[in-house]
């Protein structure tokens, strides 16, 4: 509270400059000393060493420096995967099977899904299996980071198995055992799931992306240059040149399958092991996984993945042991930029959390209004917090307590639902916002542009945002009518679904005249 409105100056300033400028870096790191700046109360000095402390802060942090370890770990499996033939058998196989582009976007999507444990591990592993084959479809690299995308954060916050599950069910247990509600914060989850809008109808809407030809805003670009010149990295200019390492032509579609199974087996094990599951104590596998330490799981999966690549590698000559240092160095250089773009992103996110932009933003909520507003208003601040900071996370911890705290106060019958929207707000963030981890390597996955992913599928993702609004609204003023939870949930969920129909329907008429007016230009 100590800055005021001058704590959004710094989100405000990185995000605008890097949708300007295209240069995500540079533009962080402008955000992060004018944060750095106020936060020192505009001493220069001060600025200096404030964002230096928070730099070093976060990349000796043992969580990032594990997520840091596990991408470098990745990339080498990744390239070891590429010059040993792995991928290109994969694409050859997959394309005489997959036939349309539909079918290459559903099987991305489907596969996003799948990988519900981990939204890092979801965003990497996903781009890494299918770009050969939405490639050889032509499908744009943008299309590709928004499908991962939209099934990384959506599809986490839904999962009763994830990392992300720990984190809800610790802010929502804290939260209840200081206000006297007696219950299990698991039970509690499990019935906000209905009402956590976002995830829902950001599935559908990539579902119906995947199946049609729904392109509206710059996705329009990038995906008529795919279809009708190949190109499907608009970043890159067609027939650029691009050195491609030497890949063997002893590989075959086991030499990706195995190192991307094993990868995920040994994530899974990783993250019962931390949480406890070998320790001799009493517990569950699933109570384990919920434990768990997610970046330390993923750092060890990441180097037994390594280490079961190499087995499968090079005992048959595919890839001879003297490219190996050749696999480390290309491999660290292709998650480089994700690297420093990730650093960059913790520290104005801790430059941030000293100004307590958060905090502020959500006691900009007034409580005078009707308590039927509530959920939506506490959905739109979610959004609006999560945007800033690039951190659903960081906004649970903020939103959650505050929704818990309006509700019992205000409103007790829509406490479910404003823990539902706080959680829907803070994951629309997560999905699209520039300076979000999760976002960077969607389009680190996906090979794509980060700025040019950002700027396609942020349409995508306020339009589901709008119909979401629209169900809250509805939420908050029925579920004061003493309806049963379970009816209530259901008619919310249908309101909006019908809400993102018809903004889907308006958008492809739309879409289909932009289409016909381009087509007839290149016709003259």
């Amino acid at each position: 509270m100590e800055f005021g409105w001058w704590t959004i100056v710094p989100p405000l300033v990185a995000i605008t400059l890097a949708l300007v400028t295209k240069k995500v870096i540079v533009s962080l790191g402008i955000g992060i000393l004018s944060g750095a700046l106020i936060a020192s109360h505009f001493s220069i000095v001060g600025m200096f060493t404030i964002a230096a402390t928070t730099f070093w802060e976060k990349i000796t942090d043992m969580w990032n420096v594990s997520i840091l370890i596990f991408l470098v770990s990745l990339g080498v499996l990744t390239y070891l995967v590429t010059i040993a033939g792995g991928a290109k058998a994969y694409g050859d196989w997959a394309t005489k099977r997959i036939k349309t582009r539909p079918g290459a976007r559903l099987a991305s999507l489907l596969l996003g899904i799948l990988i519900f444990i981990d939204d890092y591990f979801n965003c990497l592993t996903v781009g890494t299996v299918m770009i050969p084959v939405t490639d050889r479809h032509r499908v744009s690299r943008a299309k590709l980071a928004y499908i991962i995308d939209a099934t990384a954060a959506p599809v986490c916050v839904v999962a009763p198995v994830s990392s992300w599950v720990v984190t809800i069910m610790s802010t929502m247990g804290d939260k209840f055992r200081a206000s006297g509600i007696e219950m299990e914060p698991f039970i509690a989850f499990v019935r906000t799931l209905p009402l956590n809008l976002y995830a829902w109808l950001t599935l559908a809407m990539v579902a119906v992306v995947a199946l049609f030809e729904l392109d509206f805003g710059p996705m329009q670009r990038f995906e008529r240059e795919a279809r009708t010149t190949g190109n499907v990295n608009a970043a890159q200019p067609a027939g650029a040149a691009r050195r491609q390492p030497a890949i063997s032509p002893k590989g075959t579609v086991w030499d990706l399958l195995v190192p991307v199974i094993g990868l995920i087996v040994f994530a899974i094990l990783m993250m019962a092991y931390t949480g406890g599951y070998w320790s001799g104590e009493e517990m569950s596998f699933l109570d384990a996984i919920k434990n768990t330490d997610s970046a330390t799981a993923l750092m060890y999966a990441g180097f037994l993945g390594l280490a079961l690549t190499l087995v499968v590698v090079l005992p048959r000559g595919v890839v001879p042991v003297s490219r190996i240092p050749e696999a480390i160095w290309g491999g660290f250089l292709s998650m480089l930029p994700a690297i420093i773009i990730l650093i960059f992103a913790w520290t104005i996110g801790g430059v941030i959390g000293q100004l307590g932009t958060g905090e502020f933003l959500a006691h900009q909520v007034g409580v005078h209004l009707n308590p039927g507003w509530y959920p939506v208003i506490m959905f739109l601040l979610a959004c609006l917090i999560a945007f800033s900071t690039g951190t659903s996370w960081g906004t649970f911890a903020i939103m959650v307590p505050i929704a818990i705290d309006f509700a019992v106060l205000l409103a007790p019958e829509i406490m479910l639902g404003m823990i539902g929207a706080a959680l829907a707000g803070a994951v629309y963030g997560d999905h699209c916002s520039p300076i979000s981890d999760t976002t960077i390597l969607s389009s680190t996955g996906a090979q794509c542009n980060h700025i040019d992913h950002v700027s396609t599928q942020l349409p995508y993702a306020t339009a589901t945002a709008v119909a979401v609004a629209v169900g809250y609204i509805f939420y908050g003023f029925f579920a004061r009518t003493g309806a049963s939870t379970a009816l209530t949930a259901t008619l919310t969920l249908l309101v909006a679904a019908a809400a993102l129909y018809l903004i889907i329907r308006v958008l492809h008429a739309r879409s289909l005249r932009q289409e016909t007016s381009s087509g007839r230009v290149v016709g003259k």
